[in-house]
C-alpha cells in the first residue's frame, strides 16, 4: 500500500516516552527496508510543544538529511502516512480534564447515569465513593416508544418479542395496542391539547426487527429552544443524546442530531450510532465519554495538524492520516472519536505483539506483557484477538469493541514508597515530567531508579535526553543518593539492616508481583495455564523484568523483538485498516438452516456489502479485503452475551462455537436454555500486507534445531562495552557483561547473566536463563532445576 518510496511514519504517544518509527520502502524487492527510530519525552514543553509533531520533524531531518527549525509548518510531500495513536482521551478520563457537555435523555430519565446498574465492586467499603458522572447538565426530551413485546399477554417472551409484521400473531398485539382507541375515527399518534393521546400509537418495525409504538413525538420547535438555551445562555458545546430503545428506534435521536447541529453544537454523540446495542445504562455512560472526550481529541488533532503545511489535512499532498483504534484496527480522521481511543496505544501494542510472536505451527499462545513508563498492559492473543464489548475505566462504564487489555499502574516512573512498613510500588507515577530522580528534574524514586542502582540499567546506551540541553544521560549518583537515605528511613523502623542493593531489589520484587496478577486473571482465572503460553515482552522497560516474571509464572520461552521498546509503533506500521458496522437483533437462535438463521443471513449479507463497499472506497480492492461475521449470543433469561465469531469453514454452527466459548469462560453451559442472538456484526478488514515473512519461532526453529549451527561461543569473542556488577535476587552481585546486539550475528546463542542492548532497549539475561538471536528477536529460554 505505499507510494513508491515515501517514508512511512508510526508514533505512538505513551504517557512518559513517544516512540516514533519511520520507515523508508526499499527500491527493490531484494532489498530490506531503511528504518528511524526516535524515542522522546512525550512532556517537555522547554524543548517542542507536541511530540508526535516532534518525532515527525526529527525522522524527516534523518531520512533525508536536511535541517527543519522548530516551529516551522513542516512538508509532508515525502511521506505516504502518518499513523498516530494517543492517550490524550484517556488521559482526559482519567484525570477528569474533558469537555463541558449536557446530556439529552428520555424524560423521566435524568437521573439514569447517576443510578447506574447499582453494582456493588467494593461491597465491604465503608467508605464507597461513587465517581461523579461526565456531564454538567440534563435535558429531558418528552418522547417515547415502546417495544410491542412489552406486555402481559402470557404469548410474549421475557424481553421482547420478535415478531414479523405482517403475520397474523403481530396482527394480534397490535389489535391490543390499538383496543382503548377502538371505534375513533384518530389517527396514529394524535393528541388533545392537554398533550394526551386520542389516537392509536403509530406501529413500526425497529431494527431489530422487533415491533415498536411509538407513543410520543418529541416536539422539534420545543427542543430547538431548549437546545438554543443551552448553547447560548449556559455555554454547552457538546451533547450526548440517549432515548430509550434508540437501539433499534434511532429516528428521535437522529431529529434531536439534526436539531443540534443547526443550533452550532460542534459534538453530538448519539448513543444509537455509537453501538446500537440494548442496555440503557452502559449507552448512556459511553455517549457521555465520547462527548466528554472527544472534543478534547480534537483539539489535539487539530494541533498535531496546525504544525504541518496545510495540504495534510487537505490531503493534496497525498499523505495518509490514520489513527489506531481501541479494538487494533486503523481508522481516518473523519471516524475517529474519544470513545475509539481510549486504549489506542496499547491496541498497536497487541497488534504489534500477535503479529511478529504467534506461530501457528507452533500454537502456543502469546501473553503480551507490555511495560512502560506509566503502567503495565497486559493481552493473550491465540490466533484471534481478543475483544470485550464492555469495560469500566475509572468508574466510567464504556459499550464499545477494544482489545481486552489489562492494566496496572506499574511501570518505569511507578513511585516507590515505605509505608505502614511495607514496600509499595505505585499507582501515583513520577510520569514523564519531572520523571523519575535520574531524569535530572528533582523527580522522586522510581523503578527506573531501582533498576539503575542494582545495575540492571546500561547506562552507557540508554538515549541521551535529558539535563536542560537534552544531552546528558542517566543520573546514577542522584539514584544512588536517595536510595542511600531510603534505605537508612527504612532501617531505622526495623530491626534488621537492609543494604542498598536489597531494598532497592525488594521494590523490583514488588513490582514484578503486581504486573503477574492481571497475567494471572488473563490466564489462570480463565481456564489457561499460564505455563503453556510465551511471554512477549515489548515497552520500554519491559526487558528489564522479562525473565523474572516467566520464572514466576513458570513461562518457559520469551520473546523480545528488535523494536520491543516501540512495539506499539510498529505495530502500527503493521496494523490493518478496520471498518464495522453493527445492527441490533432479537433472533431467538433456531439452529442452522432454519427460518431464524435465513432471517440473519440476508441481514449479515447486507452488512458485507455496506463494509465492503466503504473499504473499497478507501483503496482495498479483491482478496484485500477480508470480512469477519460474529453474532452477540447469549442465554434466554441471562444479560452475559458473548460476541461469538464464525466458524472458520464458514458455516453457521454458531450455537458449537457459543457453547464452547460459554464453557470455557464460565465452566458450565445451560442445556435448557434458549439461545438468543442480541446482535448481528460484521468487521472488514483491508489487509496492509500480503504476508508478514517467517515467524520468529519459525526462524528459531531452522537456526537452532541443529545444535551444530548455534554459535554458543560468538557472545564471548564480542568485546563487551562494559562488565558491571548487577545484583540478583540469589546469587548477590554478579560479574555482567554489557553487549551490543548489533555486534552479534543471528545464531548466537548467550549464556545469562549478561545485558543486552541496542539503541531502545535494555534485556536483562539473569542466570539460569539462555538467549538465541534470530533476525528480528531474542528467544530466551528460562531453565528450570
Amino acid at each position: 500500500m505505499s507510494d513508491g518510496n515515501r517514508i512511512q511514519i508510526a508514533i505512538d504517544r505513551g504517557g512518559t516516552f513517544t516512540d516514533c518509527l519511520g520507515r523508508i520502502p526499499p527500491s527493490s524487492p531484494d532489498q530490506e527496508p531503511t528504518d528511524i527510530v526516535i524515542k522522546l519525552l512525550s512532556h517537555d514543553p522547554a524543548n517542542y510543544k507536541d511530540a508526535p509533531t516532534e518525532g515527525v520533524r526529527r525522522i524527516l531531518e534523518q531520512a533525508y538529511k536536511t535541517d527543519i527549525p522548530r516551529g516551522q509548518k513542516i512538508d509532508t510531500s515525502n511521506i505516504d502516512y502518518i499513523r498516530l495513536s494517543t492517550t490524550v482521551a484517556t488521559n482526559a478520563l482519567l484525570e477528569r480534564k474533558g469537555e463541558r457537555h449536557a446530556l439529552v435523555i428520555t424524560k423521566g430519565f435524568k437521573d439514569l447515569v447517576q443510578i447506574g446498574n447499582q453494582s456493588r465492586p467494593s461491597i465491604f467499603d465503608l467508605a464507597i465513593k461513587k465517581p461523579e458522572v461526565l456531564y454538567e447538565g440534563v435535558l429531558e426530551v418528552d418522547e417515547r416508544v415502546t417495544l410491542v413485546g412489552y406486555t402481559s399477554d402470557p404469548r410474549a417472551r421475557e424481553n421482547a418479542v420478535q415478531f414479523d409484521l405482517d403475520s397474523k400473531q403481530e396482527g394480534d398485539y397490535i389489535t391490543k395496542i390499538n383496543e382503548p382507541y377502538k371505534g375513533t375515527d384518530q389517527p396514529p399518534n394524535a393528541y388533545d391539547a392537554q398533550g394526551k393521546p386520542t389516537g392509536p400509537p403509530e406501529i413500526v418495525r425497529g431494527i431489530s426487527g422487533e415491533a415498536v409504538a411509538i407513543l410520543k413525538k418529541p416536539d422539534q420547535e420545543l427542543i430547538r429552544k431548549q437546545l438554543h438555551a443551552l448553547y447560548h445562555e449556559h455555554g454547552y458545546r457538546s451533547l450526548a443524546v440517549v432515548l430509550m430503545h434508540s437501539y433499534t428506534y434511532p429516528l428521535h435521536e437522529q431529529i434531536i442530531k439534526k436539531i443540534a447541529l443547526d443550533v452550532g453544537f460542534d459534538t453530538v454523540s448519539c448513543s444509537s450510532q455509537l453501538m446500537p446495542m440494548i442496555k440503557m445504562v452502559p449507552r448512556a455512560t459511553s455517549s457521555t465519554a465520547d462527548a466528554y472526550l472527544t472534543p478534547v481529541l480534537q483539539a489535539y488533532i487539530d494541533g498535531f495538524f496546525s504544525g504541518f503545511e496545510d495540504s495534510l489535512r487537505s490531503g493534496e499532498a497525498g499523505t495518509k492520516v490514520e489513527f489506531m483504534m481501541s479494538d487494533g484496527g486503523l481508522t481516518s480522521v473523519d471516524h475517529f472519536s474519544g470513545l475509539k481511543s481510549i486504549i489506542s496505544g496499547p491496541a498497536g501494542g497487541v497488534v504489534g505483539m500477535a503479529l511478529t510472536s504467534y506461530d501457528k505451527e507452533d500454537k502456543r499462545p502469546i501473553i503480551g506483557f507490555d511495560m512502560g513508563g506509566t503502567s503495565t498492559d497486559v493481552s493473550r492473543y491465540d490466533g484471534q484477538y481478543e475483544q470485550v464489548f464492555e469495560t469500566t475505566l475509572d468508574g466510567i462504564t464504556i459499550q464499545s469493541p477494544q482489545l481486552d487489555v489489562n492494566t496496572v499502574a506499574s511501570g518505569g516512573s511507578s513511585r516507590l514508597f515505605f509505608r505502614n512498613g511495607l514496600f509499595t510500588v505505585g499507582p501515583e507515577s513520577a510520569s514523564a515530567h519531572p520523571g523519575p530522580t535520574c531524569y535530572r528534574k528533582g523527580g522522586p524514586l522510581a523503578i527506573t531508579d531501582a533498576n539503575l542502582v542494582t545495575g540492571r540499567l546500561a547506562v552507557e546506551m540508554f538515549p541521551k535526553i535529558f539535563g536542560p540541553d537534552e544531552n546528558q544521560g542517566l543520573d546514577e549518583e542522584a539514584s544512588q543518593r536517595a536510595f542511600e537515605e531510603l534505605t537508612e528511613e527504612i532501617n531505622s523502623s526495623s530491626e534488621r539492616k537492609l543494604s542498598v542493593d536489597q531494598v532497592a531489589q525488594g521494590f523490583i520484587r514488588v513490582a514484578n508481583e503486581i504486573m503477574c496478577r492481571p497475567i494471572r486473571a488473563l490466564t489462570e482465572a480463565r481456564g489457561y495455564s499460564a505455563s503453556k503460553h510465551i511471554l512477549a515482552s515489548f515497552g520500554g522497560a519491559g526487558g528489564q523484568h522479562a525473565c523474572s516474571l516467566a520464572r514466576s509464572l513458570g513461562i518457559k520461552t520469551v520473546i523480545v523483538h528488535k523494536y520491543s521498546s516501540i512495539l506499539s509503533a510498529y505495530g502500527m506500521a503493521l496494523a490493518d485498516r478496520v471498518f464495522e458496522e453493527q445492527e441490533p437483533c432479537s433472533e431467538t437462535w433456531e439452529g442452522e438452516g432454519s427460518g431464524s438463521q435465513k432471517r440473519i443471513s440476508k441481514r449479515v449479507d447486507e452488512l458485507r456489502s455496506k463494509v465492503s463497499k466503504e473499504l473499497e472506497a478507501q483503496g482495498f480492492k479483491g482478496d484485500r479485503i477480508q470480512l469477519q461475521t460474529l453474532l452477540n449470543l447469549r442465554y434466554e433469561g441471562t444479560d452475559t452475551a458473548l460476541m461469538t465469531l464464525q466458524p472458520e469453514n464458514g458455516g453457521w454452527d454458531f450455537e458449537r462455537v457459543f457453547i464452547d466459548k460459554y464453557k470455557q469462560e464460565f465452566g458450565f453451559v445451560l442445556e435448557d436454555k434458549n439461545i438468543i442472538v442480541d446482535d448481528i456484526r460484521v468487521k472488514g478488514i483491508g489487509k496492509s500486507f500480503d504476508s508478514l515473512g517467517q515467524t520468529v519461532l519459525e526462524e528459531y526453529r531452522q537456526l537452532f534445531t541443529d545444535k551444530k549451527a548455534a554459535n554458543t561461543d560468538a557472545a564471548h569473542k564480542v568485546d563487551p562495552l562494559a562488565v558491571r556488577k548487577v545484583y540478583f535476587d540469589q546469587e548477590g552481585r554478579l560479574d555482567t557483561p554489557i553487549i551490543k546486539l548489533d555486534r552479534l550475528e543471528k545464531g548466537t546463542t548467550i549464556n545469562g547473566p549478561a545485558i543486552l542492548v541496542d539503541q531502545t532497549q535494555t534485556i536483562l539475561l539473569e542466570p539460569q536463563c539462555r538467549a538465541h538471536l534470530t533476525s528480528q528477536a531474542v528467544l530466551i529460554d528460562i531453565l528450570y532445576d
